[in-house]
């Protein structure tokens, strides 16, 4: 039985990978470092903020110290406000969730990206409405492809609705296989959408569609039957 559909942020409801990949840059550039969008996409773009900083101190292509990672969060936060008047929600992402709106299934988001810029770019865009639960990157000590986040927000959906709602009564939406593997491990169903990869590089999903128009509330139910 369908309980509840958990969704990735970016990359999925909002397009906003590049503008985080500028933001990240803006941040390094002192430090002589930047991120190629190749390298991005193949390395980094399911971390969290600090998981890639800590990836890029770990991988040797950044010398800091943990008060300079500090900085660099901070400067990358400020970096990404400036320009997150730009994230835009993914074409066929308003029409889904009216769909699940109207069928009464519980919508969630379960995310690497921070709170505040979930926040505000829900609202800006008017989709915040549709969401009962968000779990960020401040919510959990490891990001994807840990199952943290997906498990915290089912407890959290199983609080505030007051029910009994089982991993494997939930999908989550994913784009990358960071998430894909956080979902598997967490005991959920999965749907890979090819909005950052193509479709050969997320074969660990149960599905995997182009848009989310090309799903239907049999298509999901079927899935948890």
């Amino acid at each position: 039985m369908l309980r509840a559909i958990i969704f990735d942020f970016d990359g999925v409801i909002i397009d906003s990978e590049g503008l985080h990949l500028k933001a990240f840059n803006e941040a390094l550039a002192p430090y002589n470092v930047q991120i190629s969008t190749e390298d991005y996409f193949a390395e980094y773009l399911g971390l969290s903020d600090r998981d890639l900083f800590k990836a890029l101190l770990e991988n040797n292509l950044l010398q800091t110290d943990s008060n300079t990672l500090d900085r660099l969060l901070e400067q990358k936060t400020i970096a990404f406000e400036n320009i997150i008047n730009e994230c835009k929600a993914i074409p066929g992402v308003r029409e889904f969730l009216e769909m699940l709106n109207k069928n009464n299934i519980p919508m969630a988001i379960c995310s690497g990206a921070l709170l505040n810029e979930i926040k505000i770019v829900l609202n800006t865009n008017d989709l915040a409405r549709f969401f009962e639960v968000i779990v960020s990157a401040e919510h959990v000590q490891r990001g994807k492809p840990h199952p943290d986040g997906f498990e915290l927000t089912v407890k959290k959906l199983n609080k505030l609705k007051n029910q009994n709602i089982q991993p494997t009564e939930c999908i989550a939406i994913e784009d990358s296989h960071w998430g894909l593997e956080a979902a598997a491990a967490a005991r959920m169903h999965t749907i890979a959408i090819t909005n950052s990869y193509p479709a050969e590089s997320l074969k660990p999903a149960e599905k995997i569609i182009n848009s989310l128009t090309d799903l239907t509330i049999k298509d999901l139910q079927k899935m948890c039957g």
